[in-house]
């Protein structure tokens, strides 16, 4: 009897031993993960950034940045020089009207009694469609309402109105992805400060109408609100910067000779092939445009009968073919706004090329969350959105890495600089100018190639101009199915296991 006790201690012993084991353990402390009698840390099987709406995945890489055919206009501003450019998220199409009059939509159902600015200040400018010796004027009344341009680009948006578009698209595909995860429950009547914001959300700041949540595994059996350490919300939608446009536009992966092999086999002065502007390629389609853009002089869309790009001012967001990483536009229709600062000088100073190759980007302006005296977020604005401010050049005076809040200027125009721009009086580059790329509907061929640029205040609008988003790509460049090394590491590991 006391043997079979004995045996049936050390049975159940090694019962509860193998099924600690199962689970899963820390590497560095052996503390079992993700239960809360061992308490309760958690680590995700995360299985990788989901993609949003309308956006595809460009895979990063090093590419050539700047011109790619003769600078015409002599205004070296965009010297080639080599940079890399991680992975990112870009959408397929320029934004379009009835895009845009979403957006436009919510702004008035949540802010218009309130707060009717908001709806006011996000308006597009209709009045860009108005020229001195041109008869344009039933575009004002229709571009942006009539339905037979619902799928034709946004225009007269301004730089500032395309970020804002940013930020309440972040918020609005996040709530619908914590309404589809069954966390929150569909709130169509939410009134100014009390609108779902992600940061406020993720702070506590905003509670909606909660309809779930997600285990909590530090407690048997609870749930809990979601988390930024989830990766269940997406990261913010924003302009792309300069340096993305160009690699994405370019698209030179469609190049690349072989499959293992670093090299590219012809270089690319637009986002297709060839130099001109029609297809090339044998079949139904040969000889026909691939852009929408100004022929010559007084001929926008060709002769009656043969149409040569169908369309005499903006076209479909998804007209013309692709590039080879599947977004329309690059090149012709609108141009489009980045997140860029311009300046002429890009590339040229040694620093510029040594030490800011790694996504190249001028506009930063370092900002942090206002805190109260506990290092909580004080709360939310009348809007619902978290309040910032920028950095404060002696908060960072003794760092390495960085010295000031705001570096739109940094080294061109700023104290550590040579150069001064005198705005107004002999330059109209300022702060406030962002760079543009892509030629439009009204421009010629040449301002189609993907390394020529432009800029406009940031203020301002136009009726050539038009927008599309990014987002931050996290994790492995190459998507989620890729676990990161090169085939070489893998086999010997293959090889150690076997021996």
């Amino acid at each position: 009897m006391k043997k079979l006790l004995r045996l049936s201690v050390y049975l159940f012993g090694a019962l509860l031993l193998f099924s600690s084991c199962k689970k899963e353990r820390s590497a560095t402390t052996g503390w079992v993960l993700n239960d809360a009698k061992w308490g309760g840390y958690e680590k995700l099987n995360y299985k990788g950034q989901a993609t949003g709406p309308n956006l595809v995945l460009i895979e990063g890489g090093t590419f050539t940045m700047g011109y790619t055919e003769q600078d015409v206009t002599f205004e070296y501003d965009n010297i080639p020089r080599r940079v890399t450019v991680s992975s990112f998220y870009m959408d397929e199409t320029e934004i379009s009207n009835h895009e845009y009059r979403e957006y436009l939509y919510w702004l008035r159902k949540v802010f218009n009694e309130s707060y009717p600015e908001v709806f006011l200040n996000a308006l597009p400018d209709t009045l860009v469609w108005r020229e001195e010796l041109s008869f344009n004027e039933p575009y004002v009344e229709t571009y942006l309402r009539f339905p037979a341009y619902d799928d034709y680009p946004v225009v007269g948006v301004n730089w500032i109105q395309a970020n804002d578009y940013c930020k309440w698209r972040t918020d609005r595909v996040n709530e619908m992805i914590l309404i589809e995860k069954g966390i929150l429950e569909v709130n169509p009547e939410q009134k100014d400060e009390d609108n779902f914001n992600t940061e406020a959300y993720l702070v506590g700041q905003y509670e909606g109408a909660v309809k779930g949540g997600v285990p909590d595994k530090s407690s048997d059996g609870g749930e809990r609100k979601v988390r930024f350490e989830d990766g269940i919300l997406l990261p913010d939608y924003r302009l792309p910067t300069e340096a993305e446009w160009e690699y994405a536009a370019l698209a030179l992966i469609g190049n690349q000779a072989y499959a293992k092999d670093e090299r590219i086999s012809d270089r690319r002065l637009y986002p297709w092939n060839g130099n001109t502007m029609r297809n090339g390629e044998r079949g139904r389609y040969q000889g026909q445009m691939l852009a929408n853009f100004k022929r010559g002089r007084g001929d926008y869309m060709g002769m009656a009968g043969q149409l040569n790009d169908n369309a005499s001012i903006t076209s479909e967001v998804r007209a013309f073919m692709p590039n080879d990483y599947g977004l329309y536009n690059m090149a012709g229709n609108v141009s489009e706004w980045t997140m860029d600062v311009y300046r002429p000088m890009t590339g040229l100073t040694l620093r510029d090329v040594e030490d800011h190759t790694l996504n190249p980007f001028r506009g930063s302006e370092f900002k942090q969350k206002i805190l109260d005296e506990n290092g909580a977020p004080v709360p939310k604005d009348s809007l619902g959105r978290l309040r910032y401010r920028v950095v404060k050049d002696e908060e960072v005076a003794n760092r390495e890495n960085y010295k000031r809040g705001s570096v739109l200027d940094y080294l061109d125009g700023d104290q550590e600089s040579e150069v001064l721009y005198n705005y107004g009086v002999s330059t109209l580059v300022s702060n406030k100018a962002r760079v543009i790329k892509g030629g439009s509907w009204a421009d010629r061929a040449y301002w189609l190639s993907p390394g020529a640029r432009r800029y406009m205040d940031e203020d301002k609008s136009s009726r050539t101009v038009g927008f599309r988003c990014a987002m931050t790509r996290t994790g492995s460049p190459a998507g989620n199915n890729y676990k990161g090394g090169n085939h070489f590491n893998k086999r010997k590991k293959r090889v150690k296991r076997r021996y």
